[in-house]
């Protein structure tokens, strides 16, 4: 297949996953970018001006979402030295590489929780191709000194973080992300404390929402957590529930959490090259009562989706996202399951399920082709044959680490 846009065309395979259910022997029509109609059967008839594109034994689906990615971080053993020794014009060029890798993986589609100076918005404008759609959220919103604080989205009281948010909608961000604790990332930050109080917070939803915007708050700490969940954010990236060093998750909270069906970034997927590799000691503490909580979370029937976090660490390379849906299937979803929180409901929390995360007449033809049946066996998804980008052929024949 050649990396051209088919202006008719006519994808046959053996399945069909259409972002919610399993079918046999499809036919997906294509043309001008968008899914016109889907076929079913071993007799589904192919238009006579559309130009074939047979699959033998694959199964079609929608272009994996990956709901928590950062394209600005390099996946490096420095991700934050080397974002600062980029000027603009060299970020752009490392940002269109990891966009290329998310592509290779079969992402069409992914959420970038926080960039340096809008550069996920530039990207996006940029002309700059093949790209996933990007849906962008600028620098996180962070106190002084906080969380990602070199990003630059500082800001502090209800009016700074009110006018951060403006801000923010002005530019053009598709979501708001706020770091209500500290992180890994960032020297001096706890990642036990909260960063901003509840009565910040609740500004922060108050006005997201009247712009329109959803708000999804980075937050490890059981007390962010909590906050989080009162002021109503959409998402709460991470949901690690620290609290005395160890990972807790009442009741009451994830009673709220399901409830209210907030959307659990569950951080998940690595790479398998670093799977035997140590991680700091601190995380490595707090991994199996993490792993425990998202159990239990997907069991309660949470909205829990696949946020890799990709481009923060070597483990974490862009395009991880396959193994993260595998990671799924161990903490207790179907590979079905995982593959819906993929693609339908991954699109759902990104506010692009209009028009992403199904095959279905009117999507856009945003299409992964993978060898053998994730839904029987969700490592399939390591093995891409063909990944369109609204009808264009991206990657043909490539096969993810």
């Amino acid at each position: 297949m050649s990396r051209t846009a088919l202006r008719r065309t006519a994808l046959r395979a053996a399945r069909l996953f259409d972002g919610t259910t399993c079918t046999d022997d499809p036919v997906v029509l294509v043309e001008d970018g968008r899914i016109t109609e889907v076929r079913h059967g071993r007799g589904a008839a192919v238009p006579d001006d559309a130009e074939l594109v047979d699959l033998p034994g694959a199964t079609l689906l929608p272009g994996l979402v990956d709901t928590h990615v950062h394209l600005s971080f390099d996946g490096g053993w420095d991700p934050v030295a080397s974002l600062a020794d980029r000027d603009d014009g060299a970020l752009l060029d490392a940002m269109q590489e990891a966009a290329a890798a998310q592509l290779a993986a079969g992402v069409t589609t992914v959420r970038d929780l926080g960039d340096r100076g809008y550069s996920a918005l530039a990207l996006r404008a940029s002309g700059r191709g093949p790209l996933p759609t990007i849906v962008a959220a600028g620098p996180p919103i962070t106190s002084a000194g906080g969380h990602c604080h070199f990003l630059g989205g500082t800001a502090t009281g209800t009016a700074g973080v009110r006018a951060a948010v403006r801000e923010h909608a002005e530019r053009g961000a598709d979501v708001i992300k706020v770091m209500a604790s500290g992180g890994l990332m960032t020297p001096g930050t706890d990642l036990e404390g909260t960063q901003f109080g509840p009565a910040e917070l609740r500004v922060v939803v108050e006005e997201a929402h009247r712009h329109g915007l959803p708000v999804t708050a980075h937050a490890h700490a059981l007390a962010a957590v909590r906050d989080a969940i009162a002021a109503r954010v959409d998402g709460i990236e991470h949901c690690t529930c620290v609290e005395g060093g160890q990972v807790l998750l009442p009741p009451d909270v994830a009673d709220a959490l399901v409830a209210r069906r907030i959307a659990v970034g569950a951080t998940v997927g690595l790479s398998p090259a670093f799977a035997a590799l140590a991680p700091p000691p601190e995380l490595a503490r707090l991994l199996p009562g993490v792993r425990r909580t998202f159990a239990e979370l997907v069991r309660a029937g949470a909205l829990v989706v696949a946020g890799t976090d990709a481009g923060i660490a070597p483990p974490k390379p862009h395009g991880v996202l396959p193994h993260g849906l595998a990671e799924l299937v161990e903490l207790g979803m179907t590979p079905l399951q995982a593959l819906v929180a993929g693609t339908a409901t991954a699109a759902q929390v990104c506010g692009v399920a209009d028009r992403k995360g199904r095959i279905a007449p009117g999507m856009d033809a945003d299409v992964l082709a993978v060898a053998g049946d994730p839904a029987a066996d969700i490592t399939a998804l390591n093995s891409p044959l063909a990944v369109l980008v609204a009808g264009t052929v991206v990657v043909s024949g490539a096969v993810a680490a």
